[in-house]
């Protein structure tokens, strides 16, 4: 590390986990927390409660698919979802730059308001702040989430054996490739939107008819699916091998990646699962995905094996296999 926090500690790779090794659990150490999860899962009189929390810096604040305030959204229902949890409440909380329109600010509230009515949550408390021109960037937002566990429930990376397979819920790299274009302002035509969706309609018909086969489940932000898959499978002994000609990616993402010397299994989706299943039940498990529009292009891109221990590694197209390491450092700084 160096002795300044550079952008590259926030861009999910290994920077910002040697930074969260390092700093963050060095003094906030528990075992809830050293699970690494997108929730902490705790027991309460009455059950089970999953807890989160988050916060979007993303630039520019306005994309194709979405804005901050449903990204904030989103991120928070599906980092409840993945957890195997039913998210009930929110909480928001704004910074806000002195001089932001409130038209803006309107048009960012309404859209959390619509998204959690389609995802049934209720945002029930929050706060907002101001501070001076040009000490943020428009608009900072921080959401906290709280969701329901179901008893049958157990998802754990301890859960992983030789033989599960790998599922992605639909197309990588949308959300990362779309931010790009807008914040570089390429003169590329273009399709590409944002994925950012609400995940919880999609995730709990799995989980209520499949939970046992399910040993873990995450959502693929920054980082990618490559970085997630890493911090799945660091420590297990096991691996896990993706397949080339499975991976789900828009012919116009790929293009616009291969044309900026990016890859898409690194760039970030906010509206996308990532599941580790029992392998004989995988099949099952993508029957119920694609029954949901959020879940159509969903398919099994890898299996786990042990042949290079704590390592992702792909079955390339020529006939070899390429580790597929973490992210080193920052591909596309504030996309979340």
């Amino acid at each position: 590390m160096n002795d300044f926090i550079t952008l590259a500690c926030g861009s999910g790779g290994k920077v910002t986990h040697q930074l969260i090794n390092d700093l963050f659990y060095k003094y906030f150490k528990n075992d809830m927390l050293l699970e690494g999860g997108d929730a902490a899962v705790f027991t309460v009189k009455n059950g089970r409660m999953a807890f989160t929390t988050d916060s979007y810096v993303i630039s520019p604040v306005f994309f194709k698919g979405g804005n901050i305030g449903k990204l904030a959204v989103c991120g928070t229902i599906n980092d409840l979802a993945v957890s195997g949890a039913c998210p009930q409440y929110l909480s928001c909380g704004f910074i806000i730059e002195e001089g932001l329109k409130l038209q803006e600010l309107e048009s960012i509230v309404e859209s959390m308001a619509d998204t959690a009515k389609e995802a049934g949550v209720r945002i029930v408390t929050g706060d907002t702040k101001v501070v001076q021109k040009g000490c943020a960037d428009k608009i900072f937002i921080n959401t906290a989430g709280i969701g329901l566990v179901p008893e049958e429930v157990n998802l754990s990376a301890k859960n992983i054996r030789e033989g599960d397979k790998i599922i992605l819920s639909g197309t990588m790299g949308d959300h990362g490739t779309a931010i790009l274009l807008e914040r570089e302002n390429l003169k590329v035509q273009s399709h590409i939107t944002s994925d950012c969706a609400p995940l919880n309609s999609l995730i709990e018909p799995v989980i209520k008819k499949l939970s046992n086969a399910i040993r873990i489940m995450r959502d693929p932000t920054r980082g990618g699916v490559a970085t997630t898959l890493n911090e799945l499978i660091a420590g297990s002994g096991l691996s896990i091998k993706l397949y080339e000609d499975c991976l789900p990616v828009k012919n116009e993402v790929k293009g616009i990646c291969e044309m900026l010397g990016m890859d898409p299994l690194y760039m970030a989706n906010e509206g996308k699962v990532l599941i580790i299943a029992d392998g004989d039940q995988a099949d099952s498990v993508i029957e119920i995905l694609k029954e949901s529009p959020y879940g159509k292009d969903a398919a099994i891109i890898g299996t786990v094996t042990d042949i290079f221990p704590d390592k992702v590694y792909m079955s390339t197209l020529a006939g070899g296999n390429r580790i597929i390491d973490m992210l080193a450092s920052d591909q596309l700084p504030r996309i979340c």
